[in-house]
């Protein structure tokens, strides 16, 4: 993509649409210095938005947050319209209307006979083809995806989408227009769920998929995914947030508009949530009950265990090397053994108890089978065993009480909670990241976008601790390979089948972000 300039600060800029998403980017365009035109087809729609950003920026300069001068300037930019014809004299239209593409296609075939001929139109929509929404235009070329994330004010990502037709000046213009404003730009290609709501899919699903298999309850798989795993807020407290409706919607539409591919394939508890009118929040229960007297759900967190005595490092651990450093900071510095050919992952030995395992992808049940022993506790992944403060465990169907108390103890002596999940393979920690670093590469792959555009579109669009190519190759990506390829054994489903990228890369001995 060339190098563009970004519109002047002379150049108008009409926003079509005065709810949450409109009104964000209408402020964030005046605060640039644009005079902004605000148009809804709603009864004073435009007028109370336009106020309601007024208080928006004196509340931002009462807490220093901006000038006081600035903000007054910032609101006397913004005009409510009443016509689309108001808006002849816009360089950039973004509309932020109803999530139809019937909708939009005709409010786009309106404004072509309205505005320039150079005018950009953008729009927000966070999952509508660009190439559907230009076809049979005039000047297709124009139209461009501009996809801000709520609230636009504070989030900072922007993607910047094109269609088939999209002209590179246009979408070029666009990205460098969103950098000037003070966000952080990514060009993604149209294909269904751009960056974000593609690559995000398996943090949802693969929490719904441990959930469906009774592999532990929201909260405390919610507290894995922060504790361990350093996200910001577990799958199903999200979704809660967002809106399980919504969320299904976002599922179905990436699932149907990829052909029912069934990587993206929705979850039937989800699906029966909404269907009794359980969308979270909003609605006061989703995964969890929000009424008026509903406690918070507590983690389930294993009770103390004694400390092990002992503790022996079989080979070199692949994932949780830094396990090693807090037993040792605790008391228990392990000795060193021979590698076992049984745990290519390594191991600790625990007691002459229990065999610890980094997980794999596997089952403890099916470890334990194949190494021939029986006293197998596997443990997840961490986004940094250094300071996590907690990590979720599983115990073969075959490992005693007793060795799966030494497993325990020994974790918890690093200060360190606990919380077991059934033998459910993957775990939920390990088995995300895995997916969602497949996902990710494939859009590498399809050429959708960069692969730094995909790391920085997941961090700063929904908050992830890293971006999942940089964690896949953090991880390494053979062992990314094998969690897949024993997920895909165990399940037997084409969903968890391999990224053409991962194996090349496994073949080249190349990173992701290469």
């Amino acid at each position: 993509m060339g190098v563009a300039n970004a519109l002047p600060l002379a150049a108008e800029v009409a926003v079509i649409g005065a709810g949450a998403m409109g009104a964000g980017i209408a402020q964030i365009a005046a605060m640039a210095g644009h005079r902004v035109c605000l148009f809804d087809t709603g009864m004073g729609a435009a007028d109370r938005a336009k106020a309601k950003i007024g208080e928006t920026l004196d509340m931002l300069a009462s807490k220093g947050k901006i000038d006081a001068d600035q903000a007054k300037a910032a609101a006397s930019r913004i005009v409510a319209v009443h016509a689309l014809g108001d808006l002849v004299s816009a360089k950039l239209v973004v509309e932020a209307v109803v999530e139809d593409l019937a909708v939009k296609r005709n409010l786009f075939r309106e404004l072509e006979v309205v505005v320039t001929p150079d005018t950009i139109l953008a729009t927000n929509t966070s999952s509508f083809s660009i190439t559907a929404l230009a076809a049979g235009m005039q000047h297709p070329g124009r139209v461009v995806g501009m996809h801000f994330f709520n609230p636009a004010p504070l989030m900072p990502l922007v993607e910047v989408v094109s269609g088939l037709a999209t002209d590179c000046e246009t979408a070029g213009v666009v990205h460098a227009t969103a950098l000037a404003w003070g966000k952080l730009p990514v060009h993604a290609r149209s294909t269904p769920g751009f960056i974000v709501n593609r690559c995000a899919r398996p943090f949802y699903a693969e929490a719904l998929r441990v959930l469906g298999e009774q592999g532990a309850d929201p909260a405390t798989l919610d507290a894995l995914m922060r504790d361990a795993g350093g996200f910001r807020m577990g799958p199903f407290e999200l979704m809660d947030l967002i809106g399980l409706d919504i969320n299904l919607a976002v599922t179905r539409s990436v699932w149907e508009a990829f052909f029912y591919d069934s990587r993206f394939t929705p979850s039937v508890a989800q699906h029966e949530l909404v269907t009794a009118g359980y969308f979270g929040r909003k609605s006061g229960r989703g995964f969890f009950d929000y009424g008026p007297d509903a406690l918070k759900t507590a983690p389930a967190s294993e009770s103390p265990q004694s400390p092990p005595g002992k503790v022996a490092r079989v080979g070199e651990l692949r994932m949780g090397a830094e396990l090693v450093a807090r037993l040792a900071n605790s008391g228990l510095a392990p000795d060193v053994a021979i590698a076992d050919p049984r745990f290519p992952q390594g191991a600790l030995r625990i007691d002459n108890k229990a065999w610890l395992v980094p997980g794999d992808g596997r089952t403890a049940t099916a470890i334990a089978a194949n190494g021939g022993v029986r006293d197998v506790v596997i443990y997840d992944l961490a986004f940094d065993f250094a300071k996590c403060s907690r990590v979720g465990v599983a115990r073969a169907d075959t490992c005693s009480d007793a060795a799966f108390a030494a497993a325990v103890g020994a974790l918890q002596a690093c200060g360190i909670a606990v919380s077991r999940i059934d033998d459910v393979a993957g775990m939920i920690v390990l088995r995300t990241v895995a997916m969602l670093s497949n996902e990710a590469a494939d859009a590498v792959a399809q050429g959708v976008a960069s692969a730094a555009d995909v790391d920085l579109a997941m961090q700063k669009g929904v908050n992830y601790p890293s971006g999942p190519l940089a964690w896949g190759d953090v991880l390494g990506v053979v062992y990314v390979r094998d969690t897949l390829a024993n997920l895909a054994a165990h399940y037997g489903e084409d969903r968890y089948r391999l990224s053409p990228l991962i194996a090349r890369r496994c073949a080249s001995g190349d990173k992701l972000r290469t």
